[in-house]
């Protein structure tokens, strides 16, 4: 039986996959409060383990627990929808019954994931599609809430955001993810699922490394303690067990249950073997970039500006991180400073002897039909030259951590993680000078994350970084380049929180004051005695008008929806009646009152800049 505080649990449960058990004999639960993170490597069932939690799976033994009246909310790493629905109604849907006619939270929320309600799921991109998820998960006031990887393909101010709502969260929270940072901020409990065991740490994830290793140097102790009293036991079976055969049986079975219980230590995930080359061919300049620009035409015939005036200059060793929100441009200026999309005006010089190597977060390159074994010898063969040395496919994909089984199964069987491995394997079996990574780190697991930084960090070449990954930032990128939307983009000095100090001080990488957001400044020192401050572009960002057109009606359904409770409650028959109800109404009048008061004064401060930027005085 769970404990009475549990709101989910699982007891004794198990679970096989054909011959392979994935876990046994599982026990553990969430309590109202509790806000706990589940660590463990890649392949070791952690997705799994979560939905059988959110009752999406079958146990094959043991019982899930979920105690009556308990609403749970689950946000899978890969969101399937159906095709016909739109966001809003997707969204919608998630709510509960008794708020079901609260358009307006479905607006505000929609604003808060920057989303338009009338789009089909058909046509979102794959980090559209996760915040459409995100959204009707957190709509549904859960009492306990399961999240798979919830900041994968999520910008950094959505990310924040993120962190506050579930701050705020009441219910008992379990989250799989690979952001430490996020999981810093957030997490009060771990569990970490080990060789279909889980260990529980009453601490967050801050304290899980020096907890683990602690753990595992226990462990190395009780093996060696475990190998040498096999040895005395080998010995004396070796001695003759014959004669004694009736008393000493017992003996012989213990000596088996050693040798199993070493056997199932032994088994302990391995760590994937990441190597990387740098080619010494080439200069000190990589990319010199001078005053360039570009812009996109709207359909309402007005243009959005995506980099305006930028320049720069990248050395070999440098290591770019690029930041900002989705859709502000990211990809667009790495192209740029790549060649591969040519500025409206100003210039990219590209260095000489430049060997390029690209990781894209989409896995475009990656045919779902093909074999592991196809993706890494396209041509045939069972080799293949890794940095200038010839080896066979399968014992090149086993340092990724890939078994011989599985070089021969399709693509699209593989994880998020284990494609994302596999990319890494083709990218890293060739000699670069300059690597360009976007997105990285989605879908990996914690140790193969941290030998990723390790490896990047010992590159001599140079790198271009794009990245949500605040921790990643932090261990990698000498310098930041934030892409914020509205054309500019301005240039700091170290990583991710070297760059929120500067920016909170006001200043840039050469500690220049920085100007308003809506304009436009050169970042480099060389530049400022022959560049004047940009004028004001005379209007909002995109995503400000965006947000400054949503909220009148936002605030239309806000006001409605106030006076519709506020009547409710004036019953005087309700409160005797259906007191749940009446608390209900209560609390929902009061979030509906506190939304419009918000609403109300992000308009006011929108109108207002609006009309100081048309005067010229922004």
């Amino acid at each position: 039986m769970a404990p009475p505080s549990h709101l989910v649990a699982l007891n004794s449960a198990g679970l096989r996959f054909g011959t392979k058990t994935l876990f046994q004999d599982l026990s553990f639960g969430l309590a109202r409060g509790e806000k706990a993170c589940l660590v463990g490597r890649n392949g070791t069932g952690k997705s799994t383990l979560l939905k059988i939690m959110a009752g999406q799976q079958e146990l094959d033994e043991g019982q899930r627990f979920l105690q009556p009246g308990i609403k749970v909310a689950y946000l899978p790493q890969d969101p399937v929808f159906d095709q016909d629905e739109t966001v809003f109604e997707h969204v919608k849907a998630g709510l509960r019954p008794e708020a079901s006619e609260s358009d307006y939270l479905v607006d505000a929320m929609l604003l808060h994931v920057n989303l338009p309600g009338d789009r089909l799921l058909t046509g979102l991109s794959g980090g559209e599609g996760r915040r459409a998820a995100l959204a009707r998960a957190l709509i549904s006031d859960p009492e306990v809430l399961l999240m798979d990887e919830p900041t994968n393909h999520l910008d950094l101010p959505t990310i924040q955001w993120l962190e506050e709502e579930l701050g705020k969260f009441r219910g008992a929270l379990m989250v799989i993810s690979h952001d430490r940072a996020f999981l810093n901020h957030l997490t009060r409990q771990t569990f970490w699922l080990d060789r279909g065991k889980i260990n529980r740490l009453g601490k967050g994830f801050e304290h899980y490394e020096a907890w683990a290793d602690e753990m595992r140097q226990n462990e190395e102790q009780e093996l060696h303690r475990l190998k040498r009293k096999i040895v005395r036991e080998e010995h004396w079976l070796q001695r003759g067990v014959t004669g004694r055969r009736k008393r000493n049986m017992g003996r012989l079975r213990n000596l088996q249950d050693l040798r199993q219980k070493r056997q199932e230590w032994m088994k302990a995930p391995g760590t994937a073997k990441l190597q990387i080359d740098t080619l010494d061919t080439g200069g000190d300049k990589v990319i010199t970039a001078e005053n360039i620009s570009k812009s996109y035409p709207l359909k309402d015939g007005g243009t959005r500006e995506i980099i305006k005036d930028f320049s720069t200059k990248v050395k070999r060793g440098d290591r770019i991180g690029l930041v900002g929100p989705n859709g502000a441009g990211k990809s667009t200026v790495v192209k740029m400073l790549l060649g591969k999309i040519q500025p409206d005006s100003g210039s990219v010089k590209l260095g000489t002897n430049l060997t390029t190597l690209y990781f894209d977060q989409k896995r475009e390159d990656l045919d779902p039909n093909s074999t592991l074994w196809e993706a890494m010898s396209p041509g045939g063969g069972d080799s293949i030259m890794v940095r200038g040395q010839q080896k066979h496919v399968v014992s090149y994909l086993k340092d990724f951590l890939f078994d011989e089984g599985q070089v021969r199964q399709p693509i699209y069987t593989l994880s998020g993680g284990e494609k994302n491995r596999l990319l890494l394997a083709r990218m890293f079996a060739q000699a670069s000078n300059l690597l360009v990574l976007d997105e990285p780190t989605n879908d990996l697991d914690m140790d193969t994350l941290d030998l990723l930084v390790e490896v990047l960090d010992e590159y001599d070449g140079t790198l271009l970084l794009v990245s949500h990954d605040r921790d990643f930032l932090d261990r990698l990128a000498t310098a930041i380049y934030a892409v914020e939307g509205d054309g500019s983009v301005v240039e700091y000095a170290g990583g991710y929180s070297d760059y929120r100090n500067q920016k909170a001080l006001g200043v840039d990488s050469e500690g220049q004051p920085l100007l308003d957001t809506s304009t436009i400044k050169p970042n480099k020192k060389e530049n400022l005695s022959s560049s004047k401050p940009s004028k004001s572009v005379g209007k909002l960002s995109y995503k400000e008008q965006r947000e400054l057109d949503s909220l009148p009606k936002m605030m239309e359904k806000l006001n409605e929806e106030a006076t519709k409770l506020e009547a409710e409650m004036a019953d005087p028959q309700l409160y005797s009646t259906n007191p749940e109800r009446f608390q209900k109404a209560t609390e929902l009048f009061g979030k509906a009152h506190d939304d419009l008061a918000l609403a109300e004064e992000r308009w006011l401060q929108l109108e207002e800049k609006q009309e100081s930027l048309k005067s010229g005085n922004a």
